[in-house]
């Protein structure tokens, strides 16, 4: 028991498993419409993408997260814009943006002298140096998403299952592609203190994929993969703190670890498809008797 309550006696700790615990649910519900969309790549993207602009806040004496916002933000929206105005396919405008973008954040990192500890931690993440300020921001911002979503989640749905007819019973589309853009991106800037630029994707990918395994319907795959965020943002934590391991990457590693489980032993898992032919196989044996 004081494995448990022990680090909870640390505001250090209490600070970072809220922020983990709201990272896991505005990811998981974010990233549900990323994967029914099959559009994982955009995460990373995104993500690569908000580095130049935390680069530039912290040569400016910015909040790096405003930088990372407005760079990931402004990357997204251009993706939306070179994919519909210039007749490219989206994988393609994502690929170039996320290069180019990338290329140039890491320019201008070159150019600062000496270590700096705030820009590694937005690479790799430190979900432990997440001060009150930065707790409150995230839960802002985050709640935002997630409330956008509540109120929107029927049209986006819509939208991306079938553009064309949502397009056609009046809903506005392309607004509607410009606003999912903008909210990936935001769930990119809340993430990226916690799991950091190069495992954001992770987050964003992992409990809705892991869901998708486990459930057909929409608001229970989306349940599941909060459920998942949030269970191994907190058990991933934990670990960290008892074994003095990166907490990011343990946070992911927990996450991956649980996708390979509902990936063999999960109802649409390897075992449970097996299980599913054997007893069709078995029903036409007996029906041809």
């Amino acid at each position: 028991m004081d494995l448990i309550l022990e680090p909870l006696g640390s505001p250090i700790i209490v600070r970072a498993l809220l922020a983990s615990a709201m990272v896991g649910i505005v990811c998981a519900v974010v990233g549900t419409y990323v994967v029914l969309r099959g559009i994982a790549f955009i995460g990373d993207a995104i993500a690569h993408a908000g580095f130049p602009g935390v680069v530039v806040a912290f040569m400016l004496g910015w909040p790096l997260y405003v930088g990372a916002a407005i760079a990931a933000v402004g990357t997204a929206l251009s993706i939306g814009v070179v994919t519909r105005r210039a007749g490219i396919r989206q994988d393609t405008a994502i690929g170039v943006l996320f290069a180019g973008t990338f290329a140039f954040g890491v320019f201008l990192f070159s150019t600062i002298q000496g270590y700096v500890a705030d820009l590694f931690s937005f690479l790799f993440g430190n979900v432990l140096a997440i001060g009150p300020q930065d707790l409150v921001a995230l839960l802002v911002l985050g709640g935002g998403v997630v409330l956008t979503v509540a109120i929107l989640w029927k049209e986006l749905l819509y939208a991306t299952f079938d553009p064309l007819g949502a397009a056609a019973s009046g809903i506005p589309v392309e607004r509607l592609e410009y606003l999912f853009l903008t909210l990936v991106a935001l769930t990119i800037v809340v993430s990226l203190q916690a799991v950091g630029i190069i495992l954001v994707v992770a987050m964003l990918v992992t409990p809705a994929a892991t869901a998708q395994l486990l459930a057909v319907r929409f608001t229970r795959l989306m349940l599941i993969a909060a459920m998942v965020g949030v269970s191994s943002a907190v058990v991933g934590l934990y670990l960290s703190y008892w074994f003095d391991v990166a907490s990011g990457a343990t946070i992911v590693l927990v996450q991956t670890i649980l996708f390979a489980v509902a990936l063999v032993a999960g109802p649409r898992g390897l075992l449970g498809r097996r299980a599913t032919r054997a007893a069709a196989a078995t029903g036409a044996a007996e029906a041809a008797r």
